[in-house]
């Protein structure tokens, strides 16, 4: 009896240790876990932690994938664009010459026959001229030897010089002279040297869809009311299949060449329509940025530097603007009279002023001041 008590104690006791060594255990692990807890929290804010993070800084860190999509996707898809624009002027040039340039030819009398021959084939030229010009040329980028230029900034993503009006293009993974955006229509950065043939494309382009818009407007209402009138003439041949006697005869049909005719018609007109109300809004902003000498990039920076200045009671000043009509005249490359002739309304391969790496007083201006210097 005595031994089964003792043996009973012996058990008890040692279940008892078991019980208080588990319990130490299992204080001893909720410490740890809750020392790693608060390891990991210091961790996190000591990555986290910087003295210029605010919400756009978040923000920019959490779209950081979708800008990365968007370019990639923008630099892939340039090639399927450019091919889009070709494949659609092509056709609109094609619907002209085999549609509507025999009809002008029968029905217009010569001296608007040789005004449209002129100023259509004037207007294509220049379009072709400067969509080419605007996809093959580099918009100039600057050089990455730092010894060669002195005072200017050193862009943080590609580590190299970035002189003024300089900006970095994330699609093309280069800094641009004088950006003013990436085009996907042109699969090409905007910058110094291609500039003038992007808004001349535009310009051009508008005007063409606006002359074919007006000079096309009495044929797109006739080939409208003949494919509305296809549609009734169909939907009656239908009604007569159906209750068709020996008495009645079929309503005429349209031919497979008159209806591509109406159709190219509709299909011109609402094209050119459409192309010239948001291309020619595009070039009217882009008109608007040359007449104040900015790019797309800097009119945001100035707005931003003319609020700042503003609310110290000081006025911005743009120091790459020469007034409207210099502006225009630095833009299109315009030294001389002659200049508006051979370099505006001809094709011209001229560069534009500047080397993109410094901003000297163009030509134009150094004239005016000419005489002042000499006083």
């Amino acid at each position: 009896m005595r031994s089964r008590q003792r043996m009973f104690a012996a058990v008890m006791r040692l279940l008892l240790k078991c019980l208080r060594l588990g319990r130490r255990r299992r204080f001893k692990l909720l410490r740890q876990i809750e020392q790693l807890w608060h390891y990991g929290h210091l961790c996190l804010h000591s990555l986290l932690y910087n003295s210029f993070t605010n919400g756009d800084v978040v923000l920019d860190s959490l779209f950081e994938p979708v800008y990365w999509l968007v370019d990639h996707v923008t630099r892939w898809f340039g090639v399927v664009f450019v091919a889009l624009v070709i494949g659609l002027t092509s056709s609109i040039v094609a619907i002209v010459y085999i549609c509507l340039l025999p009809l002008i030819l029968q029905t217009y009398t010569p001296a608007w026959i040789c005004w449209h021959l002129f100023y259509g084939h004037w207007n294509l030229i220049m379009i072709v001229f400067h969509y080419y010009m605007a996809i093959t040329t580099s918009p100039g980028h600057p050089p990455q030897a730092k010894d060669e230029l002195t005072g200017v900034s050193i862009c943080r993503k590609c580590i190299a010089p970035k002189p003024a009006r300089t900006h970095h293009c994330s699609i093309c993974n280069r800094c641009v002279l004088k950006m003013d955006h990436h085009c996907p229509w042109l699969n090409n950065c905007v910058g110094h040297y291609n500039h003038r043939y992007f808004f001349s494309f535009c310009l051009f382009m508008t005007m063409g869809c606006i002359y074919c818009s007006i000079s096309g407007w009495e044929m797109f209402r006739d080939a409208y009311a003949a494919i509305e009138r296809m549609k009734l003439l169909e939907k009656d041949r239908l009604q007569v299949a159906t209750n068709q006697t020996y008495y009645q005869t079929p309503p005429p049909l349209f031919s497979f060449r008159q209806r591509a005719f109406h159709k190219s018609v509709v299909y011109l007109w609402v094209l050119c329509s459409s192309v010239a109300l948001a291309l020619g809004a595009l070039t009217l902003w882009h008109a608007a940025l040359i007449t104040r000498g900015e790019t797309s990039i800097e009119r945001h920076i100035n707005r931003k530097e003319r609020q700042r200045l503003q609310k110290k009671g000081k006025v911005f000043r743009n120091p790459y603007s020469y007034g409207s009509w210099h502006n225009w005249k630095v833009f299109l490359g315009v030294d001389v009279p002659r200049h508006w002739l051979t370099r505006v309304l001809l094709p011209s391969p001229h560069l534009p002023h500047g080397t993109g790496l410094s901003w000297d007083l163009p030509p134009c201006m150094m004239e005016q001041r000419a005489p002042l210097l000499a006083i």
